[in-house]
């Protein structure tokens, strides 16, 4: 449902902000942000002279290549806009994003790293839906290819290792999840089988893949 109809008004500014995720060929994903500020008026910048109805104030990129795991293994950032001609220079203090992992509580450690001095109001608050972005982008299409595999109507979909087996913690080949949704590929402690009526071999795996805790 829209808004409801405004107030008269007059279009002052306008931000924009567009993140989006890709699955590279390398395995690795990228995950990139943009924001852009424009306003509905000319004025002066001392740095930049003239501004035009729409000329950016603020056009900034930023661009984690990242992995599974969500931990950070490259950054880069470019700055097409800004209101200072020194605004760039901060642009080197953002590799310290390298080795993070984009986690909870991942924007309180984006601003120990690059708050106030150290780095750019624009592009911290921007590293926040980027975060955000990323799970969207990993999370789900991992699920998708994980049940695209079983359900490729494979001969013998018991023998073939998943994916997902040691990609993480939980995925981890001798830990609870693998034994309950596939138990033909746990390799923990002897333990129970499974009961009658739970999730097992590729149905398992399914079932595995929409689960939250996956």
């Amino acid at each position: 449902m829209p808004l409801s109809a405004p107030a008269a008004r007059k279009h002052i500014h306008t931000r924009e902000i567009t993140c989006q995720g890709y699955l590279r060929e390398d395995g690795l994903w990228d995950i990139e942000g943009h924001v852009k500020d424009v306003k509905t008026y000319a004025f002066h910048n001392e740095w930049r002279g003239h501004m035009e109805p729409g000329d950016p104030i603020h056009d900034m990129w930023i661009r984690l290549t990242v992995d599974n795991d969500f931990r950070v293994h490259a950054v880069e950032t470019t700055m097409d806009g800004t209101p200072y001609a020194i605004c760039g220079g901060v642009r080197p203090n953002f590799q310290r994003l390298v080795g993070e992992r984009i986690k909870g509580g991942w924007r309180r450690r984006v601003k120990e790293l690059l708050g106030g001095p150290q780095g750019c109001t624009h592009l911290v608050e921007l590293l926040g839906p980027v975060g955000t972005v990323a799970f969207q982008t990993i999370r789900p299409y991992l699920r998708y290819l994980a049940k695209q595999q079983l359900e490729e109507g494979d001969e013998d979909t018991t023998t073939r290792r998943p994916w997902q087996i040691d990609t993480c913690y939980g995925w981890a080949a001798d830990n609870e999840v693998v034994r309950r949704y596939l138990p033909e590929h746990y390799t923990g402690p002897a333990s129970p089988a499974a009961a009658p009526g739970e999730p097992h071999g590729a149905a398992a795996a399914d079932a595995a893949a929409e689960s939250p805790e996956s």
